[in-house]
């Protein structure tokens, strides 16, 4: 037996476990990527229009910002890659830390990695086919959008370069992933490294690209996008993605030989000798297991609000004078132009913070199948209260999310240039996406307590949300479908008049969910399947 020996079945059974999940993920990017070159085709149907929204995004600090270097805007694949470009990358790159996470930590975490070494299974086995299924997904993702560009009839070079930098940047955050699971023995802690470089490789390029471009070539992303795709491409930056890659693979592999199975290099810290009083209730205990992901999407919003309050006074002059971009955001309602555009910007931000909602409400599963879940139960803990517990984090986090995006985004307006004043109304316009989220709350917990092993579809119910939102209009989806989606129903403030009935009657939905879900949690086994 080899260091290799089991590396085939291994993969295999990655391949079969996983597929509906794998799937999932490269379903999604490569459709997002071809609706958006759809919608870029819509948006700006003549070159004219294109002239123009290049004219007025050309020196908009905050869009370059958050979308890249204005290249080529002129064309749908300048327009493409700068509006799809980062954000692409930020997901591919998600991807690879998320399954790489999973399918090593999370393995070693769980005891599976154990019982599957004490099988003819070689020392690298596990690792290398966790890292031939990743690198295959990015594959896939990097080929199908390429493909799916090319039926948009964009060009062949720009749209190789586009999607072969999304395969390098999947390759180097996976790698960023293998390493940090190498140093700690914590699977959130794995994902919460990973993810602070790929913040940090996202902040370096906004830097760069606001500046002289010098600070992005700290940053994976920045490699990426000097590549030009579209405009006039340059092949030899993702020659650096590529070596990254392999640095950190061996990098991995060292490390993977220092340390012990189930092991980290970096020792756990170990606890206090005796618990804090609040964990002595099973709401304590919620809060202790969940602040850290809340802090984590805290910084997101708030990142977020910043960036959009800051763009607020420069609406009329950027928006305004696109009649296509501008009839979008009137579909907020009101006349006021800022308004609107605050109105979509918290309904986007609504959408993102729901994925805390739903991570937090999916905890009580993880719990559940992880087996710490019995270890609670097997105190005077009844399972209402221990589920409760959870849920309130996921209910009252929701109200924290949207208040934090409401008033980051309000006094940056003012500071910005705008009325200061106007964050109160802010504030007020972000909180009345806090049932819509609530009701995500609720399907998800129906889910855990009625059909376990359903409990990720709330997933792909937020993803039909967002194509909803976003695509809706572009794609011409019937009214009736897009008002399916409960983030619809809500006036959209603070372009229009608050109504209370889609609020109250959304709140009580979510409250029929959540009830059901808590008593299919009270009736079920734990740990079923």
């Amino acid at each position: 037996m080899t260091a290799l020996t089991g590396t085939f079945e291994l993969t295999r059974f990655i391949l079969r476990r996983d597929r509906i999940r794998i799937l999932v993920w490269i379903v999604a990017i490569v459709a997002l990527a071809a609706l958006t070159a759809t919608g870029i085709k819509g948006l700006f149907p003549t070159q004219a229009a294109l002239d123009q929204t290049a004219a007025a995004t050309q020196h908009n600090a905050a869009a370059i910002a958050f979308n890249g270097p204005a290249q080529a805007l002129n064309t749908v694949g300048g327009q493409l890659a700068f509006q799809f470009g980062a954000v692409g990358m930020v997901m591919v790159a998600l991807m690879s830390l998320f399954m790489v996470g999973r399918l090593t930590r999370g393995e070693e975490e769980a005891g599976r990695l154990e019982l599957m070494r004490s099988l003819p299974v070689g020392s690298l086995a596990p690792t290398l086919a966790a890292s031939l299924t990743v690198a295959a997904m990015n594959i896939a993702v990097g080929v199908l959008t390429t493909v799916a560009l090319l039926a948009q009839g964009l060009a062949a070079a720009g749209s190789l370069v586009f999607g072969v930098s999304f395969i390098l940047i999947g390759l180097v955050f996976g790698g960023v992933a293998l390493v940090a699971a190498q140093v700690t023995e914590n699977t959130r802690v794995v994902y919460g490294a990973a993810g602070a470089v790929l913040g940090a490789a996202f902040v370096l390029r906004a830097v760069g690209d606001i500046g002289d471009g010098t600070v992005s070539w700290f940053s994976p992303i920045g490699w990426a996008q000097k590549a030009r795709p579209f405009a006039g491409e340059r092949w030899w930056p993702l020659l650096l993605l590529l070596t990254a890659t392999v640095v950190l693979v061996a990098a991995a592999s060292a490390l993977a030989a220092r340390r012990d199975l189930g092991a980290g290099l970096v020792a756990a810290r170990p606890g206090r000798p005796t618990a804090s009083r609040s964990l002595g209730h099973p709401f304590g205990l919620a809060i202790r297991l969940q602040r850290g992901v809340l802090l984590g999407w805290s910084v997101g919003v708030l990142v977020t609000g910043i960036a959009y309050g800051w763009i607020g006074p420069t609406v009329d002059a950027f928006i305004g004078q696109n009649k296509a971009l501008a009839e979008i955001l009137a579909g907020a309602g009101g006349a006021n132009l800022t308004d609107s555009y605050f109105a979509a910007s918290f309904r986007l931000m609504a959408l993102l913070a729901t994925g805390f909602a739903i991570q937090s409400a999916l905890r009580l599963r993880s719990e559940e199948t992880s087996m710490r879940a019995e270890s609670v139960l097997a105190t005077p803990v009844s399972r209402w209260r221990w589920g409760a517990s959870h849920l309130t984090v996921a209910f009252a986090g929701s109200v924290i999310l949207l208040g934090v995006a409401g008033l980051a985004t309000g006094l940056t307006y003012g500071v910005a240039g705008g009325d200061l004043n106007s964050a109160p109304r802010l504030v007020g316009a972000a909180l009345v996406y806090a049932p819509p989220m609530w009701l995500m709350v609720g399907l998800t917990i129906a889910l855990v307590g009625l059909v376990p092993r359903w409990a990720g579809a709330s997933w792909a119910i937020l993803a039909a949300c967002v194509v909803a939102g976003f695509l809706g209009a572009v794609l011409h989806l019937p009214s009736w479908l897009q008002n399916l989606s409960p983030f619809e129903r809500v006036p959209q403030l603070p372009a229009q008049s608050l109504t209370l009935l889609p609020l109250v009657v959304i709140s009580a939905v979510a409250a029929g969910f959540t009830l059901a879900g808590l008593f299919g949690l009270r009736r079920r086994d734990i740990g079923q399947i």
